[in-house]
């Protein structure tokens, strides 16, 4: 900008204008010979109070020793000038008082003459320099962040698709179960089977939408009080589900049992994401809580709000961990979940649906997973306490 301001002004106002902007301007007369042009700006007048305007001085000199190297490249580039100047980039020098004062020259060619000059940076430079610098380094760690994510949802891709063929196969082995001679209890189980792998199919399906649509899987749910969820039928239902596996772990299940019966439960949401994520809850639990330990999911009035919590016995969550539970790729320090996954999943959908989630350690030891959600009632009435 500065040699189009050069050009595209007349000398007085050139001399005014490079004057104001700390800014020394030099014509070159020979090699290492320059005539001083131009209003002196304050900064020179300061330091070199001995030279004067239209005095020719000669550089590299005891006035200008950090132009030495420069001057070589400047030389070069007014043999054969280019459209744009040529910069020295930054140096500093000390001025009679000690403070440290940084400048940069330029070496540039204005109709057939060779101008060399040299701007005094203003204060802000070193503040703006760093956070221009910052800004580069975080847009660098950016494009390292999302190559990484990007690597990890191709790796999630993969293993939800292998996981997806898997289930198919498994699916076939339940449906020639009918087939065979079942007790009534084994058909009751298999039953049970058919219906966690359909889960386990929904599943599969929405997290790949969720990650190659974003959250536009997401955006289905009912705040209308006849359709909406009701949580006391959802949540025993999981636990019912949960119980095989619970039973296997030696570990006990149940649903607390200070739970109004009569009290509205209907909450905003869609009824099978809420059914995957009270069973993501259940299965965090299972993970932590030891033998013969009991896993208890209760249901409270909260306002406008329900409660939904999953209380273990387990050893807890470190506080390093918790505060990063519930984001994507999010693992506990054994890596005893999956994918990290289960808990981010849980979060966009209860915070997309206006809810809230998160995990409170138990002041008689283990942890409570617990969720938030609104209460879906009709407009103008007022929710049940």
């Amino acid at each position: 900008m500065l040699w189009r301001l050069v050009k595209g002004m007349n000398e007085v106002m050139s001399d005014e204008l490079f004057a104001a902007l700390n800014i020394l301007v030099m014509q070159r007369v020979d090699v290492g010979s320059f005539k001083i042009s131009g209003i002196l700006p304050d900064w020179f007048k300061r330091s070199y109070s001995h030279l004067q305007a239209s005095q020719t001085i000669f550089i590299p000199d005891k006035n200008f020793p950090f132009l030495d190297n420069f001057l070589i490249d400047a030389e070069e580039f007014w043999q054969h000038p280019q459209q744009k100047p040529l910069k020295s980039g930054i140096w500093i020098e000390n001025d009679a008082q000690g403070n440290e004062l940084r400048f940069e020259a330029s070496a540039l060619n204005v109709n057939n003459q060779n101008i060399l000059l040299i701007e005094l940076l203003d204060e802000d430079y070193e503040e703006k320099y760093q956070l221009i610098q910052k800004a580069r380094e975080n847009n660098l760690n950016y494009q390292h962040l999302i190559k990484e994510v990007q690597k990890k949802e191709v790796l999630l891709h993969c293993i939800l698709h292998d996981l997806a063929g898997q289930l198919t196969s498994i699916n076939c082995c339940l449906t020639l179960l009918e087939s065979e001679k079942l007790t009534p209890k084994g058909k009751e189980r298999l039953e049970l089977g058919k219906k966690q792998a359909q889960k386990q199919e929904m599943l599969i399906r929405d997290i790949l939408q969720a990650f190659s649509e974003e959250v536009k899987s997401l955006e289905n749910f009912t705040i209308d009080p006849d359709l909406a969820p009701n949580a006391l039928d959802c949540v025993p239902e999981v636990i019912n589900a949960s119980l095989p596996t619970y039973s296997l772990c030696q570990i006990q299940l149940q649903l607390a049992d200070n739970i109004d019966k009569n009290a509205n439960w209907k909450v905003v949401g869609e009824i099978s994401r809420l059914e995957r994520i009270v069973s993501n809850l259940l299965e965090n639990a299972l993970r932590y809580a030891p033998p013969d330990s009991t896993v208890t999911v209760g249901l409270q009035q909260d306002g406008e709000y329900i409660l939904i919590y999953v209380d273990d016995q387990g050893s807890g969550v470190e506080p390093e961990v918790a505060q990063r539970l519930f984001k994507q790729f999010s693992q506990g320090t054994n890596k005893s979940g999956r994918a990290g996954l289960g808990l981010y999943f849980c979060r966009m959908n209860v915070e997309r649906w206006g809810g809230s989630i998160g995990y409170s350690p138990r002041s008689q030891g283990g942890s409570r997973f617990w969720l938030r959600l609104r209460k879906a009632v009709a407009p103008d009435v007022a929710p049940d306490g």
